[in-house]
Formats: C-alpha cells, sequence, structure tokens
C-alpha cells in the first residue's frame, strides 16, 4: 500500500500485528496476520489484487495441521535399505527426525554429511502423511544429484533453479527444499525476494534450507535472509534484527543519511537465539574422518621475477590512474583494484612452484585437485601438465563428466575455479588440495575444501595454501577474521589464523606504489 497523509500513516501504525515502511517506492509491508483489520480499516480506500484475495482467502481457510511427529517418524521409515542398497546413516535419520519437528528450519551441516538425503528422508513422511508436492530449489548442475537421491526413496519432485522461481503455489499445499540456500543471503538480490514470496504463501506445508555456509561471509546481515524464509520470530524486524546484531546505525554519506549494517555484534546471544532452528554439525563429531589439515607454503621470488611483478602491477596501477584522471572510474577504489592486480597477477607467479608441487605429489600416484579464482593460471597449468579443467565455461553436463573422469580414475589432476568446482560436485578421490589463491570468504574456502574431505574418502586431506607477498596475508587475514565471526555463531573451528587488519595491510599494499 502506498498512503503518503499524515492521518493514514497514522491509522496504519496502530495496526497490529505491525507492518514496516519500506518507503515510498514500496509502501508499506504487513503479515497476512494483519490482512483481516486492515480490510475493516482501510478496505474501502485500496483495491485488493486477485492474487491477494486469494492468499488472504487461504490464510482464513488453513489446510488441515499436520499430524503429530511421533507418527510423522513411523511414516518417515528411517532404517529402511535405499534402493540402490545404501542404509542411512545414524545421524541422516536423527536429522530427518529434527526436521519433522519443524515447519522451517536450516540444515548447516558441514559439507559431505550428505544433507540431500537428510531431507529427503523427511520429505518422504510427509509426502506419505498427507496430498503434498515436493519442491527443491537447487543449482541447475545439482538437479542430477537430487534426482538420483530421489529415485531411491521413489520420491517424485520439482527440480526448480534459483533464477526460475514460480510466484505461486498450489492450493494442496507444498514441502519446499532450498538447497545451497547461501545463494538467498542478500535481501537485495531479486531470487531472495522471490524466495521470501513464497516462503510466505499460505499453502506452503513447511520449508527447509539447506546450507554448509549459512553465514558464509561472516556477517549476521547474511543470516537474516535465511531466519525470515524460516519465520523466525527475530527476523519478523529487520531494522530491530540490524541493530542488535548486525551493528546497524545511520551515517552520513555526500549529505544524505544511510542506513549501514554490514557489522556483527551479540553473536553469542544470536546463536542462542537461533539454534533451535538451526543444526550445524562437524564431519569429524560425526563420521570420524580424518582431520583436514592446511599447510602453508611461503614463497618467495627472486630479484628478477620480483622486478617482473612489480612492474606488471604498476602498469595496472598506472592505467587505473589514467582512467581516473579521464572520470572513467572512481579514485577512492585504488586500494582494491591493486589488490585484485596483485591477485591476478601473483597467481600466475605462483605457477612454478604449484607446478613442481603437483609433480611431487602425483610421483606417488596421489590425484591432486588445484582451486583458482582466474581461468588463466589454470589453463597454463593444463598446457604444462595436463589434466582436466573444470570452470564456468562448461554446461553443467559437461561440469559433471569433468567430474567423473576424475573419480573414476581417468585422470590424476583436476583444475578447477571455485565458482564451478566448489558447489555440490563430491571430490572425495583427492587427498591433496591446493589453493592458488584464496576466495574472500571462509565460507568458499570451506566449500572448496571440502569437494574432497567427505563422507567416502580413503584416509586424511592435505590442504596447500600457497602464499606470496601482502595480498595473500591481507586476504587470508580477512578469512581468518570472517571465520571467527562465524565460529561465534555455529561452533569451534577446526583451524585458525592470525588477523591483520584490513587498514594496516591496505597501506602496505599502496606504500610501494
Amino acid at each position: 500500500m502506498h498512503p503518503f497523509d499524515a492521518v493514514t500513516h497514522a491509522q496504519i501504525g496502530k495496526v497490529r500485528p505491525r507492518g514496516t515502511w519500506r518507503g515510498a517506492a514500496k509502501g508499506w509491508e504487513f503479515p497476512l496476520s494483519a490482512a483481516q483489520i486492515l480490510q475493516e480499516r482501510l478496505g474501502a480506500r485500496f483495491p485488493v489484487r486477485d492474487d491477494l484475495a486469494r492468499w488472504i482467502d487461504w490464510h482464513r481457510h488453513p489446510l488441515p495441521p499436520l499430524p503429530e511427529h511421533r507418527r510423522l517418524v513411523q511414516l518417515a521409515d528411517l532404517d529402511a535399505v535405499l534402493a540402490d542398497g545404501r542404509q542411512p546413516l545414524p545421524h541422516q535419520r536423527s536429522g530427518a527426525r529434527w526436521l519433522l519437528a519443524r515447519r522451517g528450519a536450516v540444515l548447516a551441516d558441514e559439507m559431505g554429511l550428505g544433507k540431500t538425503l537428510t531431507a529427503l528422508l523427511a520429505a518422504r513422511a510427509l509426502m506419505r502423511a498427507m496430498p503434498l508436492r515436493l519442491m527443491v530449489v537447487a543449482p541447475v548442475g545439482l538437479h542430477g544429484h537430487w534426482r538420483r537421491e530421489a529415485e531411491c526413496l521413489q520420491l517424485p519432485l520439482e527440480l526448480l533453479s534459483w533464477a526460475r522461481l514460480p510466484d505461486d503455489l498450489p492450493a494442496s499445499g507444498t514441502l519446499l527444499v532450498v538447497d545451497e540456500a547461501h545463494y538467498g543471503q542478500s535481501m537485495a538480490a531479486l531470487r531472495t525476494q522471490a524466495l521470501l514470496r513464497l516462503a510466505r504463501h499460505p499453502r506452503l506445508r513447511a520449508i527447509w534450507l539447506l546450507t554448509g555456509t549459512p553465514m558464509k561471509n561472516g556477517r549476521p546481515d547474511q543470516l537474516y535472509p535465511l531466519l525470515a524464509a524460516i519465520d523466525h520470530p527475530i527476523a519478523r524486524d529487520q531494522r530491530a534484527f540490524e541493530e542488535s546484531f548486525c551493528q546497524g546505525h545511520w551515517r552520513e554519506d555526500g549529505g544524505r543519511r544511510r542506513w549501514q549494517a554490514k557489522g556483527a555484534s551479540q553473536l553469542e546471544e544470536l546463536r542462542r537465539l537461533t539454534k533451535p532452528l538451526v543444526l550445524h554439525r562437524r564431519k569429524q563429531q560425526i563420521l570420524g574422518l580424518p582431520p583436514k589439515q592446511r599447510r602453508f607454503h611461503v614463497l618467495a621470488l627472486e630479484d628478477p621475477e620480483a622486478r617482473g611483478l612489480d612492474h606488471r602491477v604498476a602498469q595496472v596501477v598506472d592505467d587505473y590512474r589514467r582512467r581516473v584522471r579521464e572520470g572513467l572510474v572512481r579514485s577512492d577504489a585504488e586500494a582494491f583494484a591493486l589488490l585484485t592486480a596483485l591477485r591476478r597477477i601473483g597467481a600466475e607467479f605462483k605457477l612454478p612452484f604449484a607446478q613442481g608441487l603437483i609433480t611431487e605429489l602425483q610421483r606417488d600416484a596421489q590425484p591432486v585437485v588445484l582451486f583458482s579464482g582466474f581461468i588463466e593460471p589454470l589453463e597454463l597449468l593444463q598446457q604444462r601438465l595436463g589434466g582436466e579443467l573444470l570452470t564456468g565455461r562448461l554446461k553443467p553436463v559437461e561440469r559433471q563428466g569433468v567430474v567423473d573422469r576424475f573419480q573414476s580414475g581417468d585422470n590424476n589432476l583436476l583444475l578447477a575455479t571455485y565458482g564451478a568446482g566448489g558447489l555440490g560436485f563430491t571430490l572425495h578421490r583427492a587427498r591433496q588440495v591446493v589453493l592458488l589463491e584464496r576466495p574472500w570468504t571462509p565460507g568458499d574456502v570451506d566449500q572448496a575444501e571440502d569437494r574432497c574431505h567427505r563422507l567416502g574418502m580413503d584416509g586424511g586431506l592435505t590442504s596447500h595454501w600457497l602464499q606470496l607477498g601482502v595480498a595473500d596475508q591481507l586476504v587470508d587475514g580477512l578469512v581468518a577474521s570472517k571465520a571467527r565471526q562465524i565460529e561465534v555463531l555455529l561452533g569451534q573451528r577446526r583451524l585458525s589464523l592470525e588477523r591483520q587488519p584490513l587498514p594496516a595491510m591496505l597501506r602496505r599494499c599502496l606504500q610501494d606504489f
């Protein structure tokens, strides 16, 4: 609704449950439970669209309640052997029981613990209890995995991509399972808004979110959309949530007041409040997997190589400053432009060491996976060493073919970008992972390493971190800082890194240019 006069604002402000004023462009937003009183007080002044009228009618005539939890657990038949001969593991059975006790929940088990099967076991119980459509939202590259797991349980399901979420749900009821739920961690993203619309649908029976990284970047504002989707009480007022947990405050920016909520505060309290609806378990605790170890390789360039790197970076800086003078780019982002150049160019200067490390590991016939955020170094390594190349330039079906060839032993080297290889694939044949450089977020680091550190692997995993110069120090320091914030929410981390302040490291990046 879009009333602008003060009297109507005052009237709406008295409505309970409370609404939220989203600004002149969006107007007021209310939960469906406020529809009746709004219609009584203001119905004659504002038209009701057909789709909203249908939602209001469904809200007034809800579906029959779900069976009691004990009955749902019986229907889940959690001890039965699957069609492919597998038997659900104890943590998967307990996870299914946990989901069946909650209409909205976040299953945040670590990557590799089989969240897909856990969710489908619980879904089978609901679908046996009542007419229900199972809708799964997942990246397209994971659709094949979901189909295979559903076939083992003889479950029909409808698969949707994050890019094509429906506007409506059928009247009979829907169970919505959302895989890689961290795709919806930005309230400004259209896909997040589409997900939240479905989450509020009056014909939604339950919504279960699956993600191993519910707070990828260590900021509570990323957790808020997930909590809003499952209708957690603390996520019904975004401004109050941001004030309490995101250091929300107003700041002056070019003469305009802007709301800033990118910090983190009261994380212990946030953990206490979210624990009943967020289940996070670790592989080592549950499965007794061999530990994941990180080995740091601090590289130093010889003088000719160091001068070559400095020269290439200086060219980038000179080009950036030229574009600033021409008004093509902002003048206040030079530090980050320099950092990106250092990371990209530094990745290429690490290749001789990476090549030697891979060759040494492969002498013992050890399969190796190497990750980078840049395609060019991966292509250069493939030219020198061969191996499979997994990047976003491949279609989803082609990516699975690359993974299958590596997993079957056709090739002992897989070169992958974080975006393509760090999502959804199982690479547990490898016990050696090389990170040419690290992504900005702990969640992306864990996603990459845990493609290999998962159920079914043979032996422990060693993750090799190649560090060259201040740029890697900066990023690794940021990863450590963000990881500590995530740890307060989800529990003790296995490893830690030394933190370095961001301003100091940026000054070091710039001091020689």
